[in-house]
């Protein structure tokens, strides 16, 4: 998933998911200069959220 796929998961702009993936640990991996997450690795981390 890019970041405005999951800025439109989790219903928040995509520039909150640049501010803030390091902090909240969102699942992303670097793949050159984009960030990716794959859909299932959201979903564990959305899991483990309060």
């Amino acid at each position: 998933m890019t970041v405005d796929d999951v800025a439109e998961h989790l219903n928040v702009p995509k520039s909150w998911v640049y501010d803030n993936w390091k902090r909240e640990q969102v699942p992303f991996r670097k793949v050159g200069q984009s960030l990716r997450c794959r859909p299932a690795d959201l979903e564990k981390w959305l899991d483990r959220q309060d």
